[in-house]
C-alpha cells in the first residue's frame, strides 16, 4: 500500500492534540483515583457506584459530524433542495409522510422519467444538451461526445443519498406504491416486480417495512428469495408478487453458476420494473462479482440507496453510476478518470463545477442538520470517555509499541519482498496495540506464531489453530479496506491464503488456475481449497476459549460503570464493538452483574438477530445490547434505544456515524448520548483529533485509511513517546 506523505498542518493539529490529551491525563489524575490496588494486578474498581453526571463530567464533548462530507459538498445546494416540489401523499400509504420526504418522491418519480433537452433549450439532462450547430444533434458536456443520428439512452433512477436515519425506506417504499397505481409495461414481457437487492442483515428489515407503511387492506405482495428453500421460479412465478427480496450473495452465486441473462428461470429470468440496491456501497469496487451480478440484471429503472455513496475515492461514485445507467462515455472507466478522478485530484476548478453537475443530476442528499428537514430530533450528545491505562496495561502497551517502531524502522530500510514481510508484521502488531486498549487478554500470540512460521517456511498447514490465525489476519484486512493487490480496488469476497496475502477471490483464483504461484511471494497454491474465507459475512471472530472471562480491564471497568449508571434511568444502551471477543468479555461480566441484555453479530443467524431486536423493542427489562459494529453499522432501526457506547474506534469515522444513526433517526423520542471510550494517551487516542483533521482537508478523493496513516503517526510519534 502506497504510504502517502503527512502534511504539515495535519502534523502540526496532531502536535496540538497530543500535548492537549496529555493535559487532560493530568487533570484527570489530579481530580480522582479512580483504582484501587485491592483490585486484580494493575487494575481496580471504583470506590462507589458513580451516576451519569459523574461520568459525563469526566468526558469530553465531540462532534465528530463537523469533519468534511465528500458527497453532500458537491451537491445541489440547501437552498435549492429547500425549494423541490412535493408529491401527493400517496393514497395506498398509511404513514403520513413528512414534506421532505414528499419531496424526495417527486424527485424519484422525475428521475424515473427523464427527457432529453427540449429543442431550442440551453439547459442539460443527465449532462446531455443539444448541439450548437445541429439541432437534432446531442453533445455530453463532461466527455464531449455527440451523437446525431438518435437520442441519448438516460438513464431512469439514481443514487438516494439521504443521511441515515431520514426514511430512505420510506421514501422508496412509497415509489413503489404511486407506480403500481397506475404501472404500463415499456416493453413487452416486463413485470410490473421491483427487485430489492440488499445486505442479509436487513433482509427482513424491508419486509417489516413494507408492512408497517403500506395499508392494510391493499398490502404489497412480498416474496423473500433466499436460502435453501428458495424456489425455482420463472418470470410467471415472480409476477405474482409486488416486490422480492434478495441478498447480494444470492444474485452474486446466480450469476458465477452461469446465471446470465436471458435465463428461464430464476431472477436473471425477468425484466424487472425496477431493482433497487439497498446498501450500495457494497458495489463500489467496480470490478467485483457483486457489481458484475447486478449490473446484470434487467431493468427499467435502477436505484442505489446509500447514506455514503462516497467512502474511499471517487471511483466509488463511478461504481454507482455505471449501475444505474450513466452513458456519454462515462460509463467507462478510463474515461471517467480521465474527465473527473485526475483532474480533481489536481485541484482543476472545471472538474470540480462538473463534479458538481454530475451530483446534482444523479443523486440526492439531504443532512438531517438542514434547516428545512427539520425532523425535531431529540438533542444528540457525544462525549469522548478518557481511560488512564493501568501499570499492567501500560507494560504491554509500551512493549507492543517498542516492538512497533523496531519494526518501522525496519521497514523503512527494506525494500521487496522483504519490505511486504515487515508490513504484515506492522500489521500484526498494530492489531495487538489496538486489542490491548480493549482488553490485555484480547492480546493474542496466535498471528505472531502465523508469522514466525511463514517466515520460515512461506506457508502454513491449515491447521484449526492456524486457520483462527488467518481469519484474524484476513478480519485486519477487512476492516483497514486494504486493497486487492491484483486488482488494485478493496477486497472483494475477500480471502487469504496460507502465506497471509489476502485478495479478492475471483481474482485469486484466476491466478491459481493459471499460475497456481502466490503473486506476492511466489509460494506455491495447489488450488483453490487452500483458500481461507472469514469465519462469516461481516469478518466477526468466532468464539475464542483461551479467554479468561474472569479477568477485567481499565475499559471494561469503565463501560460497566456507565452501565450500571443507566441503571433505572429509563435508557437503554448499544454497546458497539469490531470485536466479538471483546463483547464475549463484556458479556460474561454483565451476566456476573446480573445485566438483563441482548447481542448481535455476525455470527448469528438472521433468525436469532431478528429475535436480538424485539428484545431491545419489546422487553422493558432487555435495556442494554452487545453489538458488533460491522453488523449494526448497516442497515438497522434501532430506536429503542437511546445511548450509544463505542468501545473502540472504527478506521473510518462514516461506520462509526452509521452505527451512531441506527439510534439517532427518525422514530426517536429520548434525549440521545454517546460515550468514545479512549484510552490516553496512545496511538489511538491521537488518532482520533487526526481523524477529524484529515478528513476536513482530503474530504474528496484522499481519506487516508489507519494502516498508512499508523505508518506515519508511529513514526512521529517514535521521537515523542
Amino acid at each position: 500500500m502506497m504510504v502517502d506523505r503527512l502534511p504539515t498542518q495535519d502534523i502540526s493539529r496532531f502536535e496540538r492534540d497530543q500535548k492537549k490529551a496529555r493535559q487532560t491525563v493530568e487533570r484527570q489524575m489530579t481530580a480522582s483515583s479512580q483504582f484501587k490496588a485491592s483490585q486484580p494486578p494493575g487494575l481496580g474498581d471504583s470506590s462507589q457506584e458513580q451516576t451519569m453526571q459523574d461520568i459525563i463530567s469526566g468526558s469530553e464533548r465531540f462532534n465528530p459530524r463537523d469533519i468534511g462530507r465528500a458527497a453532500e459538498q458537491f451537491g445541489t445546494s440547501e437552498d435549492d433542495l429547500a425549494a423541490m416540489v412535493k408529491a401527493k401523499q400517496p393514497m395506498r400509504l398509511a404513514t403520513t409522510m413528512l414534506p421532505y420526504q414528499l419531496q424526495a418522491l417527486a424527485w424519484l418519480l422525475d428521475k424515473e422519467n427523464p427527457k432529453v433537452p427540449a429543442k431550442g433549450s440551453k439547459g442539460f439532462v443527465q449532462l446531455w444538451r443539444r448541439h450548437e450547430r445541429y439541432p437534432n444533434a446531442f453533445t455530453n458536456i463532461a466527455t464531449n461526445f455527440s451523437i446525431k443520428v438518435k437520442e441519448p439512452v438516460l438513464a431512469s433512477g439514481g443514487i438516494l443519498a439521504d443521511d441515515m436515519g431520514l426514511g430512505k425506506t420510506l421514501e422508496i417504499i412509497s415509489l413503489l406504491v404511486s407506480d403500481l397505481e397506475d404501472f404500463s409495461p415499456s416493453q413487452q414481457g416486463e413485470s410490473s416486480a421491483t427487485l430489492i437487492v440488499v445486505p442479509l442483515s436487513v433482509m427482513s428489515n424491508w419486509s417489516d417495512q413494507i408492512a408497517r407503511h403500506v395499508r392494510k387492506d391493499q398490502p404489497l405482495r412480498v416474496y423473500t428469495y433466499h436460502g435453501v428453500g428458495k424456489k425455482s421460479m420463472g418470470p410467471q412465478d415472480f409476477s405474482q408478487y409486488d416486490v422480492v427480496i434478495t441478498t447480494y450473495q444470492t444474485l452474486a452465486s446466480a450469476w458465477a453458476s452461469g446465471g446470465q441473462p436471458p435465463k428461464s428461470k430464476g431472477l436473471y429470468s425477468v425484466h424487472w420494473r425496477r431493482v433497487i440496491l439497498d446498501k450500495g456501497h457494497h458495489i463500489r469496487n467496480p470490478s467485483s462479482k457483486g457489481a458484475s451480478a447486478v449490473t446484470a440484471v434487467l431493468a427499467r429503472s435502477r436505484w442505489v440507496l446509500t447514506g455514503t455513496p462516497i467512502i474511499n475515492s471517487l471511483k466509488d461514485l463511478y461504481s454507482l453510476l455505471r449501475f444505474i445507467g450513466v452513458t456519454g462515455g462515462l460509463e467507462k472507466l478510463e474515461v471517467f478518470n480521465s474527465v473527473l478522478v485526475r483532474p480533481v485530484k489536481a485541484n482543476d476548478s472545471s472538474a470540480t463545477a462538473l463534479l458538481r453537475a454530475i451530483m446534482s443530476a444523479f443523486c440526492l442528499r439531504r443532512r438531517k442538520e438542514m434547516k428545512f428537514i427539520d425532523l425535531k430530533l431529540p438533542e444528540l450528545s457525544e462525549f469522548v470517555h478518557r481511560i488512564q491505562f493501568a501499570d499492567k496495561e501500560n507494560e504491554r502497551y509500551m512493549a507492543l509499541f517498542q516492538e512497533a517502531q523496531g519494526t518501522l524502522s525496519s521497514y523503512r530500510k527494506v525494500e521487496g519482498q522483504k519490505a511486504s514481510e515487515t508490513y504484515r508484521y506492522l500489521l500484526e502488531t498494530l492489531l495487538r496495540l489496538r486489542q490491548v486498549c480493549n482488553h490485555w487478554q484480547m492480546c493474542s500470540e496466535r498471528v505472531t506464531n502465523l508469522m514466525d512460521q511463514i517466515q520460515k517456511q512461506k506457508v502454513v498447514e491449515l491447521t484449526p489453530e492456524n486457520m483462527k490465525a488467518l481469519q484474524d489476519m484476513l478480519s485486519l484486512s477487512i476492516q483497514s479496506q486494504e486493497e486487492c493487490t491484483i486488482c488494485l480496488d478493496s477486497l472483494h469476497s475477500p480471502v487469504i491464503t496460507p502465506c497471509a496475502h489476502a485478495f479478492g477471490r475471483e481474482c485469486i483464483e484466476r491466478v491459481i488456475d493459471t499460475q497456481k504461484k502466490c503473486p506476492m511471494c511466489r509460494a506455491e497454491l495447489k488450488d483453490n481449497s487452500i483458500l481461507v474465507q472469514p469465519a462469516n459475512d461481516f469478518g466477526d471472530e468466532v468464539n475464542d476459549e483461551s479467554i479468561d472471562f474472569d479477568a477485567s480491564s481499565t475499559k471494561l471497568e469503565a463501560l460497566i460503570d456507565i452501565l450500571k449508571a443507566s441503571r433505572g434511568t429509563g435508557n437503554k444502551t448499544v454497546v458497539f464493538s469490531q470485536w466479538t471477543k471483546f463483547l464475549d468479555i463484556v458479556q460474561a461480566r454483565l451476566d456476573r452483574e446480573g445485566f438483563k441484555y441482548c447481542r448481535l453479530d455476525g455470527t448469528m443467524s438472521a433468525g436469532l438477530r431478528d429475535r436480538a431486536l424485539h428484545a431491545l423493542a419489546d422487553d422493558s427489562d432487555c435495556t442494554f445490547m452487545l453489538a458488533s459494529l460491522g453488523v449494526c453499522s448497516v442497515g438497522l432501526n434501532v430506536v429503542a434505544a437511546n445511548q450509544v457506547i463505542l468501545s473502540d474506534s472504527w478506521w473510518a469515522p462514516a461506520i462509526e456515524d452509521q452505527a451512531v444513526d441506527r439510534v439517532h433517526r427518525l422514530g426517536q423520542t429520548k434525549k440521545t448520548s454517546v460515550f468514545r471510550l479512549v484510552k490516553s494517551v496512545t496511538v489511538f487516542c491521537t488518532w482520533g483529533g487526526y481523524m477529524v483533521g484529515s478528513s476536513l482537508i482530503n474530504s474528496l478523493d484522499d481519506i487516508v485509511c489507519l494502516t498508512s496513516c499508523f505508518l506515519r503517526v508511529l513514526e512521529k510519534l517514535i521521537y515523542q513517546l
